[in-house]
């Protein structure tokens, strides 16, 4: 028989042993973080200039800077959420609040599940396939658009349904209760509330697509291209994609090597910067919640 005393010290010891191997999984993850960003930034800082920063690449990409991969960067990051997040919102929005529980229901679950976890290459050559050649709109900014908001679609929508989820019912029963209308309720009640863990997905989704070359590849991306688009059909430099060209298919490799790792710090920047604007949104609008 044992005595309640051993335990319940028996469960302690093993509730602490359980938290230290959780705590040291959560660290080492942030280490290997900190390891990563420091090599990045110790190989590329003193390649960060002006000039790198506002010029063109030249003489075979080994001198000058990544201005026009840079402004195309933003311009597809930019132009997929125009698509993906109108789209993801509403479909998650349709998902939870209107569609009943069912086989229809489960069944797009299990589609969008799907289309998250699909390679990012078969979406190039699907947006290769079908917006370049079908639809005629070339290797454009459009076309790279359209096909890296494909890419970030199923992030939107399953954030914005699993926002949804932790909105509690009784706000909707309330608003239902004091004659607004359903929609009216989504609108003015539910997605005010949901609105900062939906602006989680998105920082998902943004990271997601700054970072992809596989889709852009097929779509819009030039190998070189010193000079700015002046359109949604015209191709354009990609960060992503420049520092896959000077790490592997340049004339001068070694020689381009420190862009390389200049570029990759940019791109780093980058993402950071819009997640560090993102997540403030994010909790200006859940403050501004609670206050309501």
């Amino acid at each position: 028989m044992k005595f309640p005393e051993k335990s319940d010290r028996k469960k302690r010891l093993t509730q602490s042993f359980m938290f230290w191997i959780a705590r040291l999984i959560s660290y080492s993850i942030v280490a290997i973080l900190f390891i990563i960003l420091f090599f990045i930034i110790r190989q590329g800082i003193d390649v960060i200039s002006w000039e790198f920063l506002t010029t063109a690449p030249r003489d075979g990409m080994t001198k000058g800077g990544i201005f026009p991969a840079i402004v195309g960067t933003f311009y597809l990051v930019i132009g997929s959420m125009l698509f993906a997040v109108p789209i993801g919102v509403m479909a998650g929005i349709y998902v939870h609040e209107y569609a009943k529980s069912g086989p229809v229901k489960r069944f797009i679950r299990i589609m969008t599940d799907n289309l998250a976890g699909v390679p990012s290459i078969i979406f190039g050559l699907f947006g290769m396939s079908l917006f370049v050649n079908q639809m005629n709109f070339g290797t454009s900014i459009l076309a790279g658009s359209l096909t890296l908001g494909l890419l970030a679609l199923p992030i939107v929508i399953r954030t914005t349904e699993e926002a949804l989820i932790a909105v509690p019912d009784q706000y909707r029963h309330a608003s239902l209760a004091l004659g607004g209308t359903k929609w009216y309720t989504i609108r003015k009640v539910v997605l005010p509330i949901a609105m900062p863990n939906i602006l989680t997905g998105l920082i998902l989704a943004v990271g997601r697509v700054s970072g992809e070359t596989a889709p852009i590849l097929f779509t819009v991306a030039a190998y070189f291209l010193p000079k700015l688009p002046s359109g949604v059909f015209d191709q354009c430099m990609a960060l992503p994609y420049h520092l896959y060209v000077i790490s592997t298919s340049g004339t001068q490799i070694e020689a381009s090597r420190p862009m390389a790792y200049g570029t990759a710090l940019v791109l780093i920047v980058i993402v950071l910067i819009v997640n560090l604007f993102a997540a403030g949104l994010r909790n200006y609008l859940g403050k501004k919640v609670k206050m309501n």
